[in-house]
């Protein structure tokens, strides 16, 4: 069995998506559609920076999903290769769950990047610029984070917003309580945290405003059953209900990004393949996380064809 999973916010860089553009056309109509559904050069800023602007949530989140769908396209239009035909399953971190939607078809290309816009401007506007934080813990695992999250808390709100794999926990809240989180990181077992060049504390429940916003902005689109379940992010468990979908998707913002509980999941239901789109950030995690599962990070015309071949 075989997941195709989508990247999340970090994942980033000016340039990305320039080479497939040029090599393909089925690359440019998805950043040109884009482009019309946001009112916005966002290709040329991904192309040409600068990065500052690229780095904002608003833009990068849009970005991101934009690239990852320019894959897939490729892929299907050049390839013939269609995704329900060659997956099982389909994930995304964070942000990437709402480009794994589209990809299966509950969500279609121009609503994906109008909500994802949404969701960056809400979540930036969630909290003042400043007054949250976010930090890596490295070496530690859920049970670790957890305990160095609540002995940071003191009251304010540091909570684990991502469970990435074995090795690497992200904690979200006060930017207090994040600092005092990573100066009593290592004496609780990690072996290293740093703060993380976030604008907003994510993941945490500080992002309830963005929540609230993301509600009533799910509530006015239409979302399909999707061609193939969606992992998602809060429960680490499939979906295709779409009314489920859109209670999932607001609790997102607040939630937890369990993406180790989620490849495990797969992994343990039978995906032994999984094929990461539009990044390479992804197949690390999953091999820290399912060490003996095959991974795949398709970014490029030469991945692309590559995996083609195997398909």
């Amino acid at each position: 069995m075989r997941a195709f999973l989508f990247p999340g916010q970090g994942s980033q860089a000016v340039g990305m998506g320039k080479a497939l553009a040029e090599a393909s056309p089925a690359a440019r109509e998805v950043f040109q559609e884009v482009d019309e559904a946001l009112g916005q050069h966002l290709f040329k800023l991904m192309s040409e920076g600068p990065e500052s602007d690229l780095t904002l949530t608003a833009n990068a989140q849009p970005a991101i999903m934009a690239n990852a769908i320019a894959v897939l396209r490729v892929l299907e239009k050049e390839g013939g290769i269609r995704l329900a035909d060659k997956a099982d399953f389909v994930a995304g971190h964070s942000l990437g769950e709402y480009t794994a939607l589209c990809a299966a078809g509950a969500l279609d290309l121009p609503t994906t990047a109008k909500l994802l816009r949404k969701r960056g401007d809400a979540m930036q506007s969630a909290v003042p610029v400043g007054e949250g934080a976010m930090a890596a813990l490295l070496g530690a695992d859920l049970v670790k984070a957890q305990a160095i999250a609540d002995a940071a808390a003191e009251g304010e709100v540091c909570t684990v917003a991502n469970d990435n794999d074995p090795t690497q926990v992200v904690i979200s809240g006060a930017r207090a309580a994040i600092e005092r989180a990573v100066a009593i990181a290592k004496d609780h077992g990690a072996k290293r945290a740093l703060l993380l060049p976030v604008s907003a504390p994510f993941h945490c429940p500080l992002m309830q405003p963005a929540a609230d916003a993301m509600a009533a902005a799910l509530a006015e689109v239409a979302i399909q059953a999707p061609l193939v379940p969606v992992y998602a992010n809060v429960t680490a468990a499939p979906v295709a209900d779409p009314a489920t979908i859109r209670t999932l998707l607001v609790e997102q913002v607040t939630g937890m990004v369990r993406w180790r509980e989620s490849v495990s999941a797969m992994f343990d239901a039978g995906v032994h393949d999984f094929v990461e789109l539009g990044g390479k950030v992804l197949g690390g995690m999953v091999k820290r996380i399912t060490p003996d599962a095959g991974v795949t990070s398709v970014v490029s015309m030469d991945d692309i064809e590559a995996l083609m071949k195997v398909l």
